[in-house]
């Protein structure tokens, strides 16, 4: 597995991770000795670099990982996030306080059995508290010896500036893929400024780009992507159409349309990593045979031409997570 320089820490971390949201609920039927197997594969691969969240399954994500990787933790790079919770009617609420980030931080190493945490970051931003506040909770942290490098995610790029001026910010995850270009390109500028990585979530965007996706009636009835507006009735067929291209310029480079999106991603610059989420040994394969797909400029202009951003339907986020983004 290609290795990439976490930003300006010059920790080695691989360029193609594990989203880990999906193992356990969201997308789909839940098969945990499969979504156990994948971890461990995805260790054996070297695709080490393993990405949760506090908020996923309110904390049953961080426990199934932190079971996973038992035996294990000195071989994986493990990535978690704070500072989004839901409320009592099941809606997320950004929280930044600096209190609850170090009462999250004490709780996610319990569930993740850990005593430290690779890269630690805020999961949205809180416009009700200076940015500056939290990233000083997260820098006490490092100081203890409870995280080692602090991340933000979903943060426009003046948040970005003043956080990495408050502590240096080792990575910024945000959404990037072919279905996700402009939206991330002002943040990915001022990361290149930097020196800070960009950690790609959705690289697939939800799937739609691996091409396994053709009908709505496709995604099972409990599946989360149902309540996002590009699996929507309205703009399904279109989004299709546009995920179609991706396999047509995949089949002329021998790779598979995941392959070919994943490569798109780090392509972007040599500090990009991607975290695409899967729960089954084969796509994990799949995945990461993107290391090995070579675009040239004459490919990328390709791909800019057939698959501009322009073809996609519907926004990133339903209405109701659209306000959690800091952009």
């Amino acid at each position: 597995m290609q290795q990439r320089t976490l930003g300006n820490t010059g920790e080695q971390v691989s360029a193609i991770g594990l989203g880990c949201m999906g193992l356990v609920g969201w997308y789909g039927k839940r098969d945990d000795e499969e979504a156990a197997a994948t971890v461990r594969r995805a260790i054996e691969i070297g695709v080490t670099h393993l990405d949760t969240a506090a908020v996923y399954q309110d904390g049953d994500n961080e426990r199934f990982v932190g079971q996973c990787i038992r035996g294990h933790r000195d071989q994986v790079f493990l990535a978690t996030k704070c500072g989004l919770e839901r409320t009592g009617e099941g809606r997320l609420q950004v929280n930044n306080q600096p209190e609850l980030i170090l009462r999250s931080c004490d709780a996610s190493l319990e569930r993740l059995d850990t005593d430290h945490i690779d890269l630690f970051y805020l999961h949205r931003i809180d416009p009700n508290v200076p940015i500056e506040e939290s990233i000083g909770a997260m820098a006490s942290l490092v100081d203890a010896g409870k995280i080692r490098f602090i991340g933000i995610s979903e943060a426009g790029v003046d948040t970005l500036r003043r956080a990495n001026h408050a502590h240096p910010i080792a990575a910024l995850q945000s959404e990037l893929s072919l279905w996700a270009q402009h939206s991330a390109q002002p943040a990915l500028d001022v990361c290149q400024e930097l020196g800070i990585s960009y950690v790609a979530y959705s690289p697939l965007g939800r799937g739609f780009l691996s091409g396994s996706i053709k009908r709505a009636e496709d995604l099972p009835a409990d599946d989360t992507r149902r309540i996002f507006p590009r699996f929507d009735a309205t703009n399904f067929d279109a989004n299709v159409a546009a995920a179609e291209q991706v396999r047509e310029v995949a089949k002329n480079l021998d790779c598979t349309p995941a392959q070919l999106a994943l490569a798109w991603v780090l392509a972007r610059w040599d500090k990009v990593l991607a975290i695409p989420g899967t729960k089954k040994r084969a796509y994990l394969d799949e995945n990461a045979g993107a290391v090995s797909v070579g675009l040239g400029k004459a490919q990328l202009e390709e791909i800019a031409t057939r698959l501009p951003e322009e073809l996609v339907q519907g926004e990133r986020y339903p209405e109701i997570m659209m306000h959690t983004l800091n952009i």
